[in-house]
């Protein structure tokens, strides 16, 4: 049993103590043990993602006791790719975090970082339904810290409402616990994933409820319409940073769909069945659909860029709606890059407002910096609303292709080419109204001249933005490694015998269920 695995869990739930403890009342300290946590995140993350290239599912069983019993960790490629795209991201973030000085704006910026990491990573890796929703609440407690963090009443409401409508997800959560465990009697997903397999024609009311009790937790997370109402303003009012990070957080709900509905509910079980066509296709279509017109329609551009996530997620679940094979490989390719895309435009988006004072969409004199952040912009605008040649057109090409032979094919093409256009629009008005209509508009006497952004802080962006270009340049590589990922996920018996006929200190009893 190998325990490197337990590694990005432990190193962030190690080192945001620390921070508090030892480092609460100087920030270069801070800042240094924090960027030093998550560079060593991103060596343990490759080296898992190394490790389960080639099929292998790593195993690490808490106290050695063997599942069900005990709490396990799982390393397969969909957990381990998910770990590395996180610590990569929260690199390029601490590091505008640091750049742009929002860390030093509150307390305890750093240490609640490295808790978020702590809560996102555990959510990728655990094997077992009842720790996932503990990793959830982890998730919930530290985003929140994060998101009032140098405070503001504006980001006091927005704190108070995504506070509120994620323990509405908790509950329903705990109430979809409990009806599994009361129809099956374990909370392991390798062994749920034996159990409800035999479970009879007659007898699948419980589970069924349960599953739509999940469904609808994990759209929650995922702002899936009808329930993205959190989002908006959620998303916009939080600091740059840590909008950049949620741009991760959306990913956990899509993530927790496809492990537990390939896996657990596997399409062609008769419990589910319809479940995934029938109502979640059609709110990921909406969802793409309000997303992009919430774009167009935006007066603010961290608005404009919580619209798009929204209208990002709805792509995403479009393409996992379908389950199949070619499906989930398109999402998850289509997934690293609106993880990417939507965390380098909420970057661009303070680099406005540090250049320009404020995000109205509105005439005004030119912004500082106005070059650099209007190529960035250029970059990500055109990423994300889908345009050639960046991996978002690539992404929905794939996504596109995969939807071809479903019973909904027309509607899906018709909604993702009209939400792309509308996306367009909306991205190139904003465009045009900050960097090239200020061109004509003359500064006003007496208004003090922002200063320039820091360095370290078009650093991070670009960052991002090489990323974004790296994955369209792979993208052949890329969607291969999803492909063979999407398989692993349809075809699970590797992953449950090894959860579940890996002995510990206390094994599973042999015999019937």
């Amino acid at each position: 049993m190998t325990h490197w695995i337990v590694l990005p869990i432990i190193l962030p739930a190690l080192v945001a103590p620390f921070i508090v403890l030892a480092a609460r009342y100087h920030i270069g300290i801070q800042r240094a043990l924090s960027v030093a946590g998550v560079l060593a995140l991103i060596a343990v993350a490759c080296g898992l993602a190394l490790e389960s290239a080639d099929g292998t599912v790593t195993l690490y069983q808490m106290g050695d006791w063997a599942a069900p019993f005990g709490i396990v960790l799982v390393g397969d490629r969909l957990s381990t790719m998910m770990v590395l795209l996180t610590a990569v991201l929260a690199l390029f973030v601490v590091l505008y975090a640091v750049g742009s000085g929002w860390d030093n704006r509150g307390r305890h910026f750093h240490a609640l970082f490295q808790f978020q990491l702590m809560g996102i990573m555990g959510a990728f890796l655990t094997g077992d339904l009842f720790n996932l929703f503990v990793f959830f609440e982890v998730l919930l407690i530290a985003s929140y810290g994060l998101m009032i963090h140098a405070g503001g009443n504006a980001r006091l409401r927005a704190g108070v409402q995504y506070v509120l409508f994620n323990l509405v997800g908790s509950t329903l959560f705990l109430f979809a616990l409990g009806s599994i465990y009361a129809e099956t009697g374990t909370l392991n997903m390798a062994d749920l994933a034996n159990r409800v397999a035999l479970i009879g024609p007659e007898a699948t009311v419980g589970i069924r409820v349960a599953a739509v009790l999940l469904l609808l937790v994990f759209a929650i997370k995922a702002a899936v319409v009808p329930l993205h109402f959190w989002l908006p303003s959620s998303y916009a009012e939080a600091p740059a940073p840590v909008a950049a990070l949620f741009a991760i957080m959306t990913k956990v709900g899509a993530y927790a769909i496809i492990r537990v509905y390939t896996m657990i509910f596997p399409p062609d079980l008769a419990v589910t069945s319809g479940l995934h066509d029938i109502w979640l296709l059609p709110a990921a279509l909406v969802s793409l659909a309000i997303g992009m017109v919430g774009v167009l329609a935006a007066k603010k551009l961290d608005r404009l860029v919580a619209f798009s996530v929204i209208g990002s997620m709805g792509m995403v679940m479009v393409s996992i709606s379908l389950f199949t094979p070619e499906s989930i490989a398109a999402a998850l390719y289509y997934i690293v890059h609106s993880t990417l895309a939507g965390a380098a435009l909420f970057l661009i988006s303070d680099l406005v407002r540090t250049g320009r004072g404020n995000l109205d969409l509105t005439n005004q004199p030119i912004v500082s910096g106005n070059s650099l952040t209007a190529a960035l912009f250029f970059v990500g605008a055109i990423a994300m609303a889908g345009l050639p040649p960046l991996s978002g057109f690539l992404g929905k090409l794939l996504v596109l292709d995969a939807a071809f032979d479903s019973d909904l094919a027309v509607w899906i093409w018709v909604i993702v080419l009209l939400s792309s256009l509308i996306s367009i629009v909306g991205f190139a008005r904003a465009g045009s109204i900050l960097f090239w209509k200020a061109h004509s508009v003359a500064p006003q006497e007496g208004i003090e001249v922002l200063p320039r952004p820091a360095a370290l802080s078009y650093v991070a962006v670009g960052g991002l933005v090489s990323l974004l270009v790296g994955h369209t340049v792979f993208a052949g590589h890329v969607h291969s490694y999803t492909t063979t990922m999407s398989a692993q996920l349809f075809a699970p018996e590797p992953y449950i015998t090894k959860v579940v006929d890996t002995p510990g200190k206390l094994s599973k009893p042999k015999g019937d269920y």
